[in-house]
């Protein structure tokens, strides 16, 4: 039994290091729910419209400020021509705490305190990557 344990332990660490699991790996149903702190800012899905900012559809794995139709913060901007992309990793640690990670960042909201929701959110955002670009 100990054995049966020890390889699907061996199995996801190798995964995780691999890469092939994603680290923040969530629930994108609780991600929904957590979303709708960042609604008042923030929209996804086809009809998406930009507000206080950016529109998030394809943000997992997008580069930083390229939303064409939203002005950034030259905080972003700079972080953009720095050439910081959107990984999982990078998302989670901004949504921590967002001033924190990107001193001068337009974004007002203090963060996300549990990884848990971190993760669920990010896996939410991860269904809006593809055909669901809005202009």
């Amino acid at each position: 039994m100990k054995s049966g344990i020890s390889a699907v332990l061996l199995f996801v660490c190798s995964a995780l290091a691999a890469g092939v699991v994603p680290a923040h790996a969530g629930d994108s149903a609780a991600g929904a729910k957590v979303f709708r702190k960042c609604k008042a800012c923030h929209d996804v899905g086809e009809s998406a419209k930009s507000k206080v900012g950016p529109i998030l559809n394809g943000i997992v794995g997008r580069p930083a400020g390229t939303f064409e139709s939203f002005s950034y913060s030259s905080a972003m901007t700079t972080a953009a021509g720095n050439g910081l992309v959107w990984t999982e990793e990078n998302i989670a640690e901004f949504l921590t705490k967002p001033k924190k990670f990107m001193p001068g960042t337009k974004m007002a909201f203090a963060g996300l305190r549990k990884e848990k929701d971190r993760a669920n959110v990010i896996a939410y955002l991860a269904t809006f990557q593809s055909g669901e670009e809005a202009n």
